[in-house]
C-alpha cells in the first residue's frame, strides 16, 4: 500500500461518509477507485476492503435516516434476504477471478450504471 498522509485518509474518509450518507449508499463507487489508485491496493484488495469501510458508514447513516424515519421496512425487509445471498455469491465469486476481470466488471457497471441515471 502506498504512504498517504493520515489527513489525506481522515478527508477522503469524510468524502466518502458525505456520499454514502447522502445518497443511501453508493459510497464504493469512490472507494474502490480510491483504494485502487490513491492507496494502491489491487482490485480485488480494493473491492473487498470498500466493503469492510462502508458497513460502519452504512449503519450510521441508516440510524440517523431511522431517526428522520426516512426507512420503509415493509420493503426493505424482503430486499435484505436478497441482498444476504447476492453477497455471499457475490464475494464467493471475486474470491475466483483474476485481478482483470474483475476491474473490467467493476468498470462495465458503472458505465451501466451512470447509463441508467442518464436515461432514466
Amino acid at each position: 500500500m502506498k504512504r498517504v498522509k493520515k489527513i489525506h485518509i481522515f478527508l477522503f474518509g469524510a468524502l466518502i461518509g458525505i456520499i454514502n450518507g447522502f445518497f443511501g449508499g453508493g459510497g464504493g463507487m469512490v472507494v474502490v477507485p480510491l483504494l485502487n489508485k490513491v492507496f494502491g491496493l489491487e482490485q480485488k484488495k480494493a473491492q473487498a476492503t470498500a466493503l469492510f469501510v462502508i458497513l460502519p458508514i452504512s449503519l450510521v447513516s441508516t440510524i440517523v435516516y431511522m431517526c428522520y424515519n426516512s426507512i420503509d421496512f415493509s420493503s426493505g425487509w424482503p430486499v435484505i434476504v436478497g441482498i444476504i445471498a447476492g453477497g455471499v455469491a457475490g464475494a464467493t465469486l471475486l474470491s475466483k477471478l483474476k485481478n482483470n476481470v474483475v476491474k473490467w466488471i467493476f468498470i462495465f457497471f458503472m458505465l451501466l450504471g451512470g447509463l441508467a441515471m442518464l436515461i432514466f
